[in-house]
């Protein structure tokens, strides 16, 4: 996330990671809409009445939606260190991520900190001007690291996805030739024994079991992450890897759900899971590491696998453009091709979607919790609120200008009119 991509055939990306990229970030806004309603976390604004359901149902997400991000960003910086060399990648990396880090904390995170004081207390009134000084008041604070400011009211909210994946971008730009290297050595035998691809869930249930896992962070460890990173590195390249790993998706994929299942119990009975150092919450915390692997490499072999053309498998397409088929047979083409349209162009949208999204959560939720209505009126409310105004900010507030492109992390647009989507 951060840059652009072009056609995957050009850069060896994978266009289908892509939009789920992309779709995990619009599914962010079901998420954090959700959290007003749940009872067990610390969101900005909380709705008087609230339901367990949430916890469990996100509880489905985090287990593989951030990591998912993580691992797509590392296919992606094995095409770039390639193209740019560690150095171009690291400053590229600066770029694309360290502007819409500092944009984004300067002028977006306040927005949700000074809603959270106001839901605590209205009779705060504190404006919003004066809060803005108070949010900058800041103190270093490396044994956080990489979050290195702390203060009463400063945070960087949401982006820290930006904060982590900036940090382990330039971590992994110096030992990036070593790593493919060594990803090379690895690649012949997960080629003979797809079973291997499983081994990664190891580091990652250790990990989280020993370091502890972040609320915060989505669940995970924040050094989790970077093994999803560098798992997506290591496992860009090799198409016979990629057939392994579309034989092992479904069985991963069901390995997954007994490990998650055996989630529950230290969840919903057991002490604090997260930080507990009982045998069963740190079991728990395993579990959860070894799920998430699961899961993130079934989607990685499902999504991989070939589909069917729309209109029909190949030669039945053909003959209806040769006149022998039913005079509508081209629409389902001409609608697959509007929807692939839409979905490049999510795509590109990811991270200023990403970095919009939070604030325009929180303040909706602002005024809509204190209406007296049903818990899923205001949630629906909420959604379809939040995601129309994302829209329009990321369509008429950053597609349309060089700065503001600039500023979300965005390239330049391209020269020539913009490509447009075929009419339904």
């Amino acid at each position: 996330m951060g840059a652009e991509t072009g056609p995957s055939a050009a850069t060896g990306r994978r266009g289908e990671l892509d939009v789920l990229r992309a779709l995990v970030v619009v599914g962010l806004v079901f998420f954090h809409a959700a959290l007003v309603f749940s009872p067990d976390d610390d969101f900005y604004v909380k709705n008087e009445e609230t339901t367990g359901a949430v916890t469990v149902l996100a509880g489905f997400g985090v287990v593989w939606a951030m990591p998912m991000l993580f691992l797509v960003a590392g296919l992606g910086a094995r095409h770039s260190i390639r193209r740019r060399g560690p150095g171009g990648f690291a400053r590229e990396r600066l770029l694309r991520l360290g502007v819409p880090l500092v944009f984004g904390t300067l002028v977006l995170c306040p927005l949700p900190q000074w809603l959270r004081l106001r839901a605590a207390d209205p009779a705060d009134d504190i404006s919003y001007r004066a809060f803005w000084p108070r949010f900058l008041s800041v103190r270093p604070d490396p044994a956080d690291f990489p979050f290195v400011l702390d203060g009463e009211h400063f945070e960087t909210g949401h982006l820290w996805f930006v904060v982590l994946l900036l940090t382990f971008s330039l971590l992994l730009a110096p030992v990036a030739g070593r790593l493919a290297a060594g990803a090379a050595r690895v690649v012949p035998a997960l080629r003979r024994r797809p079973a291997l691809l499983l081994l990664p869930a190891l580091p990652l249930a250790a990990v989280n079991a020993l370091l502890g896992m972040e609320e915060g962070f989505a669940g995970w460890n924040r050094w989790a992450y970077l093994l999803f990173l560098l798992y997506g590195f290591a496992l860009a390249d090799d198409g016979q890897v990629r057939a392994a790993t579309r034989r092992a998706a479904v069985p991963a994929g069901l390995l997954g759900l007994v490990l998650f299942a055996g989630t529950a119990p230290g969840f919903i009975a057991g002490d604090d899971p997260f930080t507990a150092w009982t045998p069963a919450a740190v079991l728990t915390r395993a579990l959860f590491g070894a799920a998430g692997w699961c899961w993130v490499l079934a989607l990685l072999g499902l999504l991989d696998r070939p589909r069917k053309r729309s209109g029909g498998p190949a030669g039945e397409a053909g003959g209806a453009a040769d006149g022998e088929g039913p005079r509508d047979s081209g629409r389902p083409a001409l609608a697959a091709r509007r929807r692939d349209a839409v979905l490049r162009r999510l795509a590109v949208a990811a991270l200023p979607l990403y970095v919009l999204h939070q604030p325009v959560v929180v303040a909706l939720a602002y005024g809509v919790t204190g209406w007296r209505a049903p818990m899923a009126v205001e949630y629906a409310v909420i959604v379809t609120g939040s995601l129309a105004v994302i829209l329009l900010l990321y369509e008429y507030g950053v597609r349309r200008s060089r700065v503001t492109r600039f500023l979300f992390g965005m390239r330049p647009a391209p020269a020539g009119p913009p490509a447009r989507v075929p009419p339904p």
